[in-house]
């Protein structure tokens, strides 16, 4: 049974929790905007001091990898590396949209989400990008990757093939942006969390699918754009 702290910084939420054998024992969440910096260090500390759980007994630290926030993911993955590197275990990454299906697979499991024909759905997790752009993939009710990630323009021809084969179900904070062009679609609220990312990294820890602290970069899926600010400073 392995014990893993689990963090995901990749959008406006920051999530940290450690998890026994696949489910989370104790976690915290703020939703209050990107101060990821200040926090993740902060829930990490407090998480450790509430459990009674040392920093060596931690078996392997697993990170959402993106795709998401440029900022927020750098700063997830690098605490992450910082960890590992100094406690000498093992870094576990986690992608982002695979995680939040596993979330919603939870919450329908659990009855929090309904949804008719689930076991036929289609299940898109979307992850807010820029204006009408997001980063998506879609899976089976089962959780199994049907498409690559992808960086999408939502239009109302987008994922036609896959929204014709059933219930199309989409979550993440980029989705409810883009309800109304996908007006078949089925929008469910379902939010980033080390929910989803302690079942998957413990499979991996099983797998002893492990990165490299060294050379290990967040999945940015799109090059960083720095823009010039309007503000005259002077």
């Amino acid at each position: 049974m392995a014990t893993i702290l689990c963090i995901e910084t990749g959008t406006d939420i920051c999530s940290v929790g450690i998890a026994r054998d696949g489910e989370i024992v104790s976690m915290l969440e703020s939703d209050e905007g990107r101060d990821h910096a200040r926090k993740v260090g902060v829930f990490v500390d407090e998480l450790l001091h509430s459990t009674g759980i040392t920093p060596n007994e931690i078996d392997a630290v697993a990170v959402g990898k993106g795709p998401g926030s440029y900022t927020g993911l750098r700063i997830g993955v690098s605490f992450a590396k910082g960890l590992c590197y100094g406690l000498q275990k093992p870094l576990i990454a986690i992608g982002s949209l695979d995680a939040l299906v596993a979330v919603a697979r939870e919450e329908h499991k659990a009855g929090i989400v309904t949804i008719e024909d689930w076991d036929k759905a289609c299940l898109c997790p979307m992850v807010d990008a820029r204006r009408m752009e997001v980063y998506a993939q879609i899976f089976d009710s089962e959780g199994n990757a049907l498409t690559e990630v992808a960086a999408e323009v939502v239009t109302e021809e987008s994922f036609a093939k896959w929204r014709n084969e059933g219930k199309f179900v989409i979550f993440g904070n980029g989705a409810a942006k883009c309800a109304e062009a996908l007006s078949d679609a089925t929008l469910i609220n379902i939010t980033p969390s080390v929910r989803g990312i302690a079942p998957l990294a413990q499979r991996a820890f099983d797998e002893g699918n492990f990165e490299d602290i060294a050379y290990f970069e967040p999945f940015y899926l799109k090059d960083f754009v720095v823009t010039t600010s309007k503000k005259k400073l002077f």
